[in-house]
């Protein structure tokens, strides 16, 4: 088992910002990719934001195009992503080139947002992701917003693997 420093000198895990930093949509992501990778609980509070803020139909869309979004980038992507524990309040670099590629492909800076999927996942992959990031990034932009710091207090489960 690593210490939480050993966590963050790993390749993307270092910190780069503080979670209540980050414009509500951005936090929204890492959250959300934190919680996903948590497994079912963590999951089931993603899904529970999700439809709470985009109502059935979206929440259902933005969610399926997120769940094959993680898939892809844990399947293909250039080494594996890190993320902090859900209840850090840093931002692991990959935390933020994620939450970056959503915000991004969702405001249709597509130069941008491929770039940062070249990034995350190997070069063949981008567009792909880029589509799938879109759609999720629409959804995290849409629907009730709260202020970051509503974002950085969720009360999700943390875990100790990780700071």
């Amino acid at each position: 088992m690593t210490t939480p420093d050993q966590d963050h000198a790993r390749r993307g895990g270092a910190p780069v910002a503080a979670l209540d930093q980050l414009p509500e949509p951005e936090a929204r992501a890492v959250g959300w990719l934190r919680n996903w990778c948590e497994g079912p609980d963590g999951q089931t509070h993603v899904w529970e934001d999700a439809l709470e803020r985009l109502g059935a139909a979206r929440g259902r869309a933005c969610l399926a195009a997120f769940e094959q979004l993680l898939g892809l980038i844990l399947a293909h992507g250039r080494r594996p992503l890190m993320r902090h524990s859900t209840g850090c309040m840093c931002v692991g670099a990959d935390e933020a080139v994620f939450a970056q590629f959503l915000a991004s492909a969702a405001t249709g800076e597509a130069e941008d947002a491929m770039m940062l999927a070249s990034l995350l996942v190997r070069a063949d992959m981008a567009p792909t992701v880029y589509g799938l990031a879109r759609i999720a990034g629409l959804g995290l932009l849409a629907g009730r917003t709260a202020a970051p710091a509503v974002a950085a207090n969720m009360t999700w489960p943390a875990t100790v693997t990780r700071h």
